[in-house]
């Protein structure tokens, strides 16, 4: 059986079900001819049964048509008075086509008929032949059989409209919850970017800071060394707050508008790799640059976005090994090979204590994140005879000069053979699940 749990619409129901029964049981009554049938008992019954029932009709739409189906044809075979007991009918007829698919309402259309017709031979039987209650004819069974298919058009015209509606409402809702994931996704991917950009604006700064703060406190007793190690310590404190003050300006106006906060200035790149290795050079460390693409044609050769990711992986490479490596001297080599930009920053270190502490901590992790952003990679891995190296391979918008140059520069030097061994062996790593 069919069950419609659906709890609106209760009081309306019962309304409806109160003022059909008021309205079959007066003109019902006032139908009332001389010779028919009292309608107390066995009528008022019929007539309660069938209006009662319109009171579950969303809940319950086949039973209750099953029961004003056998009611109604049973009405009139009684003599009771001609009234509108078939309009309960035509309302339990309406709500099923509404509420249930086609093939319900059409089998109680061929169920009233047949009533009707056996209603018109009953009261045929023992009455006059020119009585026209006891005429049933074609006309009339056509008559009946439009009325009850136009009244099952009706319903199931309010079927499909509803079921239209109910389709839209998911849609909106759908595309609404396609909304919100977007927007969570887009929240996550910004905090993440957000996190990058702090993690490498302070972890380096921060870093030489903090390796200028102890030479200065080794060098208290020679001056000069010490107020060298405070310039260090001031430049870079310039620069944090000057790339913070970057951050903070694109995050202000991505909240507030364009209009909100101080212009932000350019962001970091590869064409100022050569400051960067200034900066790094303050902290001690013997920083040597190698390779033929120099930062005037890095600009023109990687778009914003890789130039900006290749920046801060090797500002992050150059952090660790500030940090972790205990190295003396770090290689930093800019390469042009099979349409990429190629940045490798080998060091002479020790290497991690604890190489799972790379895979643990967030710089691996946001230079990882970076390349693959632009369409690029990162794999790191030890150096041969000692050391740690990180490549990154960024894409680039346009090939170099030549075939491994960058438009006739000057020539790598005797240790590209070393270097080369590098990328080999990370590489090499990288293949075997790095």
């Amino acid at each position: 059986m069919h069950t419609i749990s659906r709890p609106r619409g209760r009081n309306g129901d019962l309304a409806v079900a109160i003022v059909t029964l008021i309205v079959t049981l007066v003109m019902s009554a006032g139908a009332a001819q001389p010779g028919d049938r009292s309608l107390w008992p066995g009528g008022v019954a019929l007539i309660v049964l069938s209006s009662a029932v319109l009171v579950v009709r969303r809940r319950y739409p086949v039973l209750v048509l099953m029961v004003v189906t056998v009611a109604t044809p049973l009405y009139y075979p009684m003599g009771y008075p001609d009234g509108p007991i078939a309009f309960v009918f035509l309302i339990a007829l309406f709500n099923a086509a509404v509420e249930c698919r086609l093939p319900v309402s059409l089998w109680a259309v061929i169920a009233i008929n047949a009533g009707f017709v056996g209603v018109g031979v009953l009261r045929g039987d023992g009455t006059a032949p020119e009585d026209p209650s006891a005429v049933v004819d074609a006309e009339s069974v056509a008559g009946l059989s439009v009325l009850l298919l136009v009244t099952v058009a009706m319903g199931q015209y309010v079927r499909g409209r509803r079921a239209q509606l109910r389709a839209a409402e998911l849609r909106a809702a759908e595309a609404e919850r396609d909304r919100e994931q977007e927007a969570r996704r887009r929240a996550t991917e910004e905090r993440l970017r957000i996190a990058r950009e702090l993690h490498d604006v302070l972890a380096h700064q921060i870093s030489l800071i903090n390796v200028q703060a102890g030479a200065a406190l080794h060098r208290r007793d020679d001056p000069e060394q010490a107020y060298a190690s405070l310039e260090a310590i001031k430049a870079a404190s310039k620069e944090t707050l000057r790339e913070l003050r970057g951050v903070l300006g694109v995050l202000r106006q991505v909240d507030e508008g364009p209009e909100a906060g101080s212009p932000v200035g350019p962001a970091p790149s590869l064409a100022g790799l050569s400051a960067l290795l200034e900066g790094t050079r303050a902290s001690g460390l013997v920083v040597r640059r190698r390779g033929e693409v120099g930062d005037a044609e890095l600009a023109g050769l990687v778009a914003p976005p890789a130039s900006l990711a290749g920046y801060r992986i090797v500002q992050e490479a150059l952090t660790n090994v500030v940090r972790h490596a205990g190295a003396g001297t770090v290689t930093v080599t800019v390469r042009c090979a099979d349409g990429s930009v190629i940045v490798e920053v080998v060091d002479d270190g020790t290497g991690p204590a604890d190489p799972g502490a790379l895979e643990r901590g967030n710089g691996l992790r946001g230079m990882r994140e970076r390349a693959a952003a632009v369409g690029g990679e990162v794999t790191v891995g030890p150096a041969p005879g000692g050391g740690f190296g990180v490549r990154a391979r960024l894409p680039a918008v346009r090939a170099a000069g030549g075939e491994g140059s960058a438009g006739g520069g000057p020539a790598v030097d005797a240790g590209e053979t070393t270097e080369v061994g590098v990328r080999r062996s990370m590489r090499d790593r990288a293949g075997d699940g790095a």
